[in-house]
């Protein structure tokens, strides 16, 4: 490109309108999220006659499987390969033209309770991981969602059960790390338990990270390591969130141990700073000063929308701490403690309740989407809004604040509009929150 296409260029881009930036800076997060280009460098091959036995859960594994595969047979063409992953209804991956059948089968489950399907996938799974031979090679290709998809109930535990205690944690509004800290306990995967499983086998894990600070037992709860909380850790947990679990249910927790694992060979692919790195080199050339204020933003999300909203007045009143054309990007995951009964999401949660502390404020344009295209367990990543976001509700009748009581913010912004619809993204790095502030 020379260097007169590159001014036009940046000229077209630096003329979007505040909400057509907001789309294309989430679109260059997505970008730098996706699996594909991302396995270098490869493990080395498993002995000879040993196979590679890809193993996977996630939101993202079916992307990463074909991902993996395709880098896999480009360079190392005649060693065997096979596999299983585990992904959610409507995020299986489809092979790109000219690439041959797939050795990797995608099994289909439920998020965020898991179902009978996901017991059955994860039943195959760990008998496939069990039959590893000492010539072998395990990879792991682990995402976030993993935590409901691999399930396999601790000795004692029924599928209902577990199904219970995370429907109680979700409504509370317990963080990932919390839920997940419990969901270890009840598992017989879980925590470190595949890797159990695998060994002594070589094993090598390829995650795409979806958790705030990108810790791996926190991933999709930990398959391949080590535990978060032991069962009086776990127990305590329920307790602060007001869950009451029968003794039928603590003493199965108490008599499931976690293994001792170590993490071993554990590789990051894609995670939260990264898509928020892309989206701050995208704002760059759109002529926004771009601030990353975290990754690993979490909170309930109406009082993160409150503090994020003091951030928007205090550089469009002040230009603190940097001066309007700018953009506030933020990842993590904020909570929801449900108690209407609306149709929710907790990034549309936050964006109305942002909308609201904004009341309107000249040149502040937000979007807030979940990484994965699926916001909570509803059709939309998020939503986006403006300054007219309010007047335009209340031309329609629409009572903002009615609706956040409810817990209806999927309701309010289907009215408007102002869904963002992407489908399944086949990948996950958490929520991406951008603020835009334009001079007023």
């Amino acid at each position: 490109m020379t260097t007169a296409e590159a001014q036009r260029e940046m000229t077209a881009v630096s003329a979007l309108d505040p909400r057509a930036q907001c789309l294309s800076l989430f679109e260059a997060a997505l970008g730098v999220a996706l699996p594909k280009g991302r396995f270098e460098p490869l493990p080395e091959p498993p002995e000879d006659g040993g196979r590679a036995l890809v193993l996977g859960a996630g939101k993202a594994a079916a992307s990463m499987a074909l991902a993996f595969e395709a880098a896999w047979r480009a360079r190392y063409p005649d060693v065997a390969l096979e596999g299983l992953v585990i992904t959610r209804y409507g995020h299986e991956a489809a092979l790109e033209a000219g690439q041959p059948p797939s050795q990797i089968q995608q099994s289909l489950a439920a998020h965020p309770v898991p179902d009978e399907a996901g017991l059955a996938a994860t039943q195959a799974l760990m008998a496939r991981a069990e039959a590893a031979g000492p010539k072998d090679l395990v990879v792991f290709l682990l995402s976030g969602g993993a935590s409901a998809l691999l399930v396999a109930p601790a000795e004692g535990v029924s599928l209902a059960e577990k199904q219970a205690v995370g429907k109680a944690l979700l409504k509370a509004g317990a963080n990932i790390e919390a839920m997940n800290a419990v969901r270890q306990t009840l598992s017989a995967v879980k925590g470190g338990r595949l890797a159990a499983l695998v060994a002594p086998v070589r094993l090598v894990t390829y995650a795409i990270s979806d958790v705030p600070g990108d810790v791996p037992a926190v991933i999709g709860s930990g398959p391949t390591s080590p535990a978060l909380s032991d069962a009086e850790g776990a127990l305590a947990l329920c307790a602060r969130f007001g869950i009451d679990l029968d003794l039928k249910l603590q003493a199965a927790m108490r008599s499931n141990p976690s293994p001792t694992v170590e993490a071993g060979d554990f590789r990051m692919i894609a995670t939260p700073q990264m898509a928020l790195e892309a989206a701050a080199q995208r704002a760059k050339e759109q002529g926004l000063d771009p601030m990353i204020l975290s990754d690993c933003v979490e909170g309930e999300a109406r009082e993160v929308a409150q503090v994020m909203a003091s951030l928007a007045k205090q550089v469009q009143r002040h230009g603190q701490p940097l001066a309007a054309p700018c953009v506030l990007l933020s990842g993590g995951e904020t909570t929801v403690t449900v108690r209407g009964q609306g149709r929710g999401g907790r990034n549309a949660e936050y964006l109305l309740a942002l909308a609201i502390a904004l009341d309107g404020l000249a040149g502040v344009t937000a979007l807030a989407c979940d990484t994965d295209g699926i916001d909570g367990i509803e059709d939309n990543a998020g939503a986006i809004i403006d300054p007219t976001t309010l007047s335009r509700a209340q031309a329609l009748g629409l009572d903002a604040r009615a609706y956040l009581d409810n817990n209806d913010a999927y309701s309010f912004f289907e009215a408007l509009g102002d869904l963002v619809l992407t489908g399944p993204t086949l990948t996950n790095v958490n929520d991406f929150r951008a603020i835009v502030i334009t001079p007023s």
